[in-house]
């Protein structure tokens, strides 16, 4: 239970901050973030064989 507390607070802290920020720096955010975790998926999946 507190997990999920500490999840919500995370969420509203990130939503919070992209609320003040503009479009674009958010979207570029959002595909850095998307990038580095399909690098991560990419690196998972090389390692397992």
């Amino acid at each position: 239970m507190v997990s999920v507390i500490a999840a919500y607070v995370v969420l509203g802290i990130l939503l919070g901050a992209v609320a003040h920020l503009p479009v674009s720096a958010s979207v570029t955010a959002g595909v850095g973030i998307g990038a580095w975790l399909l690098v991560f998926l990419v690196r998972e999946r090389l390692n397992d064989r």
